[in-house]
Formats: structure tokens, sequence, C-alpha cells
């Protein structure tokens, strides 16, 4: 099983690069976002790798980092989601943007991958919405949204005040985590900061 590679970066293509690593080229199939992070024909790159082995083949997945790594596996351990349909999610969503739309529940931004349909789609949602919740994301906000993009919800903050509050009411940590990220989105900067406006927002939202 092979967990790291460390070389230097011989070619790309549009969906995987040759890592050459004491002269044995890997074949690393990465997303766009590892791609563009990757560098140029000689430079030299280390890269997580996930390894999956089947009758025919074997292949690696590789990742910049380790949150890109941990999404990819998520993504994986939802039934029916092989290894090329999380790398397709991660291509159209990366793990800056998959935080904020699986806890929000927005499917349609997950059913834009290549072999996600909408059954599929929901699945994911249904299924990973309370770990993206849970989990420490920055996520961006949507775009026209009134907020700041790699705004998230802030330990200590008023967003975290806000989810508590709905949480104390009867809420789900993932459904109050997602209206105070669409709250925090659409209120102008006064509201943003002030916690009575910010949970009267959130409540908007989950009764839309």
């Amino acid at each position: 099983m092979i967990g790291k590679l460390s070389g230097i970066l011989d070619s790309t293509a549009p969906d995987h690069l040759i890592l050459d690593v004491g002269g044995v080229g890997y074949v690393v199939h990465c997303s766009p976002r590892t791609m563009g992070q990757a560098g140029q024909k000689g430079d030299t790159l280390s890269l997580l790798i996930d390894t999956h082995v089947r009758e025919d083949a074997l292949n690696l997945y590789g990742f910049i980092d380790s949150g890109e790594q941990h999404w990819f596996r998520l993504l994986y351990s939802v039934q029916g989601v092989g290894p090329k349909a999380a790398m397709a999610i991660l291509g159209v969503c990366p793990p800056e943007q998959l935080g904020f739309a699986i806890a929000s529940g927005d499917k349609a931004a997950v059913q834009r991958a290549d072999g996600v349909g909408p059954k599929l789609a929901q699945r994911i949602v249904t299924e990973l919405k309370d770990k993206a919740a849970k989990m420490d994301i920055t996520p961006l906000m949507p775009k026209g949204a009134k907020g700041v993009e790699g705004a998230g919800i802030a330990p200590g903050g008023v967003e975290q005040d806000a989810v508590s509050a709905l949480i104390n009411l009867g809420y789900t940590r993932a459904d109050a985590f997602a209206a105070v990220l669409q709250a925090k989105g659409k209120a102008n900067d006064n509201d943003a900061g002030n916690l009575p406006a910010l949970i009267r927002l959130a409540l908007r939202e989950l009764s839309a």
C-alpha cells in the first residue's frame, strides 16, 4: 500500500500526472485543484496517496493536502461512489466549497460531477450532512452572497453562538450550521455581527 510519494514532476495530463520517484514513473490521478498546485515539469512534488487495487488495475489517487484526501475518503465511503466519482466531485466542487454544499443540502452542486445522478447526489448529501457540519471547514460562500469568501463558522464567534442557540431550540447541528452559513451570506454588515439578527435570519432560512 502506497501512502505518500515524493519525487520530480515528469509530465501532466488533464486528469493525472506522472511523478518520477527514483527513476520510476508513477501515474497519479489528481483533481484540478491538486493539478493546479503541482508546479511545473522538473519541480519537486510530494503527494498524499490513496491506493486502489482491482483485479485488472492498480490506481493511485494523489492529493496536495490532507483536507482534500479526507473529503475523497468521505465521498468514497458513500455506497455507489467509486474513486473516479469521488475525484469527479472534487473536480467540480473542491473542498473549500464541498463542505458548504453538503452542509446546506445543495445536491445540485454535487450532481454537476460526471457520473453522479440525482439519486446518488441526494444520498451523498444525506449521508455526509452531519459529518460536514461537524468538520472544521472554511467554505466559500455562494457567488452573489454578501459575505467574505473563505468565511466559515469561527469557534467562539457570533456565528457559533447562533448555531448553539438554534440547537437549543431543537434544530439539529447540521441544520443549524447550514442555516447560519446561509444567513451570514445574505446578511448586511450590521446583521452579520449581531447575534439576535443573525438568529432571526437563520430561522427564516429554516422556515423557507
